[in-house]
């Protein structure tokens, strides 16, 4: 954690050095945080903290924040763990597979080996961007985007692999689909994939 900034009367950015410090800092503010603590939202490299002043003040939400440790990565509960299953005939598969020096088998047997963490959300409601310690799948992102890809669709790009809420544009590489409702507004939490969560995928016919 090298800087805490005020954003507004009611928020606090943190700055991280790295998405692992982003992951053990969002882990230990959002197990326990006191009454006032209203959200707390990672990011690539940041963590915002939003409070409500008139229960928390920002001098005591500061000090909250630099007395709490990091949780650290073995210490984190994965009881939460979803597994997706996932149809692999993904448009980019071949392409990926070429670019990682493997088959596309060897593909899909890293991807549904390897344990994800949902790091942090965006782009559209219900994406999550999701990290594993796997150095095997880093690929990038497509030279020219789709202007549509389908809901449902699990793809990589950099580090990351996610799944598209619904039809969208994108230029992340296509393994294969989904059938599971990332997003659903009557539901609660409505996002199926929230920072933390553990994800596994599971290949199926």
């Amino acid at each position: 954690m090298s800087a805490l900034h005020a954003v507004g009367d009611s928020a606090v950015l943190i700055d991280c050095d790295d998405l692992d410090a982003v992951l053990a800092l969002h882990a230990a503010l959002s197990g326990a945080p006191p009454d006032g603590i209203v959200d707390v939202v990672p990011a690539a490299r940041t963590v915002l903290v939003s409070f409500d002043p008139a229960i928390l003040p920002a001098d005591r939400v500061a000090g909250w924040i630099r007395s709490t440790p990091p949780t650290p990565p073995g210490a984190r509960a994965d009881a939460d763990e979803l597994t997706l299953d996932v149809q692999y005939s993904g448009e980019d598969l071949a392409e990926v597979a070429a670019l990682l020096s493997l088959s596309e088998r060897e593909v899909v047997n890293a991807h549904t080996a390897s344990v994800w963490r949902v790091a942090f959300v965006g782009f559209a409601p219900g994406f999550g961007y999701l990290v594993t310690d796997s150095p095997r799948l880093v690929v990038p992102r497509r030279s020219s985007p789709r202007t549509s890809v389908p809901a449902g669709s699990v793809a990589l790009a950099g580090e990351h692999t996610g799944v598209y809420p619904r039809a969208s544009p994108g230029g992340w590489q296509i393994l294969g689909r989904t059938d599971a409702r990332l997003w659903d507004q009557d539901a609660t939490p409505p996002a199926l994939l929230t920072p933390g969560r553990v994800v596994r995928f599971r290949e199926v016919s």
